[in-house]
């Protein structure tokens, strides 16, 4: 091995076996054998993550260091570690792995060449390396792997926790990044998402320095070669509605947008598995049945090994990890040219904005600083009616540098490429959740296929009085009705008191980039109503 590939650098010694870069079958193996899953019928295994079924958020926090520490808009989501309480939670990591089985995958996070970060995964588990191995861009070629020089590295300790009164942190659980270091460490959780959710916030720091633009969104490319991108929160179909068989994918989640184009980050999908439908998701569905495809807290029969994706009792946030190569129709090279139109997704709880409307380049501006959706009941507890969730950039958890630098970027790029944006409900119609009915996905997914067409080219909009947009007043397949929100509601006074009720939820929340959004962004929002 070279000094690179030596696990002392890490300040990690005396391990039981080291497990260097297993193929997918043989990590596969390793976590049968170590009783860390369930195999299911057809191949998939089962993992589950204890008592973490999700991300940790207030778990995570950033290394207050002189290199990055102007550029990172510190709060609630980016909260500041002092180095001497990385390190001294990196000491006991490091103690926690002494006489343990080690697992590790060298990859990559980029697509392009140009802008691929070299990365390491170091995990006491299998599992979590086979996750790895599926998420990330895998080196085919053994003898360049000999030479890998991670830029990155994570160390995952799942089953490693610390004192919070000693360390630093809000509790046993942590989830530390420190940008000069190129170093994750990540304990106490066994969510497998922390590892792939941990890359794109690196990724999502250093890009801007390069003047390419992180997305939260995922991509994909027609016959033609026209790249579309859906950006969207979790629940508004961002990973469905882009896995389409009339198009390639390029990815479902994390890519880049430099001046060569767009790029995935990934090599792999992580989907949400709850509720699939064989008909609705065929491709999604397909991956449940195939081997080394991983599943997290999915409910499977102990006899029968008979997998039950309607089962929520672990939790709503079931997931699948897999490789692209699963997806029937990928794109090998990860790469696709500069986007025609962008997609943003919103799951409209309040049942009150259009399936789709086109919005001009400030107005695409306003959402993606706005990035709503809504919450509905029954998903978190305490939630009982609708609620609004604004998540800037459509990915908040994850942005590093303040909020106008991502917009900014987009402005950018939107402008130098006549890229077209569209917004898309994804949620309810004809009334609130509880009263009215989902948006049908054949409605939803006729709208999205006009728009990438060109169909919508040449019809006639009109604006939203309330919420500001262009709407179209047809198209094929989709009922003239359903385009306009307004008349699905048997009661019209109540769709008003509702659409009020969103557009003033926006005016607030857009209060916190009144001071650096240009005039031309401010005013492309929803307009004020007096019943609001």
């Amino acid at each position: 091995m070279n000094p690179d590939q030596r696990l002392e650098a890490l300040g990690i010694v005396d391990p039981a076996s080291v497990y260097w870069n297993l193929s997918t079958a043989a990590l596969y193996e390793e976590a049968v054998a170590r009783r860390e899953g369930t195999v299911a019928v057809d191949g998939p295994i089962v993992c589950r993550t204890g008592a973490h079924t999700g991300r940790s958020p207030r778990d995570r926090f950033l290394v207050d260091e002189p290199s990055s520490s102007a550029n990172i808009a510190w709060g609630d989501v980016n909260r500041p570690i002092a180095p001497d309480k990385f390190e001294a939670v990196h000491r006991v990591v490091v103690e926690h792995l002494r006489g343990k089985d080690l697992f590790v995958q060298d990859c990559y996070a980029g697509a392009d060449p140009a802008y691929r970060l070299p990365i390491r995964v170091v995990t006491e588990r299998a599992w979590h390396g086979l996750f790895a191995r599926h998420m990330f861009i895998t080196e085919p070629d053994r003898a360049k792997l000999e030479n890998h020089r991670p830029e990155l590295t994570v160390i995952n300790a799942a089953s490693c926790h610390v004192d919070p009164t000693v360390h630093g942190t809000n509790s046993e659980v942590f989830i530390l990044l420190d940008f000069s270091k190129r170093l994750v460490l990540i304990g106490g959780t066994g969510y497998a998402g922390e590892i792939k959710k941990s890359v794109f916030t690196v990724m999502n720091y250093l890009l801007p320095l390069r003047r390419v633009m992180p997305m939260h969104c995922s991509a994909n490319v027609g016959a033609g070669g026209d790249v579309a991108l859906f950006f969207g929160l979790s629940g508004t179909g961002k990973t469905t509605l882009s896995s389409d068989p009339a198009r390639r994918l390029i990815g479902d989640d994390e890519h880049g947008w430099s001046d060569r184009g767009v790029f995935n980050f990934e090599g792999g999908c992580y989907a949400k598995m709850i509720r699939l439908s064989a008909d609705a998701e065929p491709q999604i569905y397909a991956t449940t049945r195939r081997f080394g495809t991983v599943l997290e807290n999915v409910t499977v029969d102990p006899v029968t090994r008979q997998l039950d994706l309607d089962d929520d009792s672990v939790t709503e946030n079931t997931r699948g990890a897999y490789p692209l190569s699963a997806i029937d129709s990928f794109v090998p090279s990860g790469q696709g040219g500069h986007p025609p139109h962008l997609i943003m997704l919103t799951a409209d709880a309040f049942g009150v904005l259009p399936p789709i409307a086109r919005l001009t380049p400030a107005g695409a501006m306003y959402h993606f600083l706005s990035g709503y959706t809504a919450k509905v009941a029954g998903t978190e507890r305490g939630v009982t009616t609708p609620t609004a969730t604004f998540s800037t950039c459509f990915g908040a958890p994850f942005m590093v540098w303040p909020p106008m630098t991502y917009a900014s970027l987009l402005g950018e790029r939107i402008a130098a490429h006549g890229t077209t944006a569209w917004l898309v409900n994804t949620g309810w119609t004809g009334g609130p959740f509880g009263v009215g009915h989902r948006m049908p996905i054949a409605h939803t997914r006729a709208l999205i296929a006009a728009a990438l067409g060109g169909v919508l080219d040449d019809v006639a909009y009109e604006t939203d009085p309330v919420f500001n947009v262009d709407v179209p007043v047809s198209c094929p397949g989709v009922p003239a009705e359903v385009l306009r929100p307004r008349q699905t509601w048997a009661n019209a006074a109540d769709y008003d008191a509702q659409a009020a009720k969103l557009a003033a939820m926006f005016a607030r929340n857009f209060e916190a980039f009144a001071g650096s959004a240009t005039a031309d962004v401010v005013a492309a929002g929803p307009r004020a109503v007096a019943s609001a």
